[in-house]
């Protein structure tokens, strides 16, 4: 078997998507009966890393959770379903996206209860960076959640080189009106 057979040079965003399910118990919640948020973070960093996993074929560790949106609350009782796909394959990082439902175990009514973008970095055994198989977005939606990603990229990285530019003025580095 070839290198490329292995590791191929472009994935599809279908064979990319994940999903898990989880019944939501009193240990996963707050002292009102609703999901915690850290352990609602917790599910959907476990799904994301899933799809990262299928695409990149390696270890893949979380580099930032870019967004999240809490919607609506999750209740002791409930079934909680959180499916992902890869947004975008850049060289040694890819976006992923996670939607959450809820099902009401009575009902069966199923409700959008949460979203998260989340960045993931391909890395072998010794934690060094690898890189990553490309991405075919084909369907309209994927396309449009393609460009979105790069999207996102652009402005963590503005939003990153700004921080690191308040720094060095916090510390006197890089800024005229350090002490001479």
């Amino acid at each position: 078997m070839s290198s490329t057979e292995t590791n191929p040079i472009a994935r599809s965003v279908v064979s990319t998507q994940s999903e898990m399910t989880e019944i939501i118990l009193p240990n996963d919640a707050n002292t009102l009966g609703n999901l915690l948020g850290g352990r609602l973070m917790h599910f959907i960093d476990l799904t994301g890393a899933m799809a990262a996993f299928r695409h990149t074929r390696s270890h893949v560790v979380t580099a930032a959770m870019d967004h999240i949106d809490f919607i609506q609350p999750v209740h002791v009782g409930d079934l909680l379903i959180l499916k992902s796909s890869v947004n975008r394959a850049f060289n040694t990082s890819l976006e992923v996206g996670v939607k959450v439902w809820v099902e009401h175990p009575q009902t069966g009514v199923l409700l959008h209860v949460a979203s998260a973008y989340l960045v993931f970095v391909a890395v072998d055994e010794r934690g060094r960076r690898l890189r990553v198989p490309a991405l075919l977005p084909e369907t309209p939606n994927e396309i449009r959640r393609f460009a979105d990603a790069l999207r996102r990229r652009e402005h963590r990285e503005a939003e990153a080189a700004r921080r690191k530019q308040e720094r060095r003025e916090q510390t006197g580095h890089g800024s005229e009106t350090a002490a001479h």
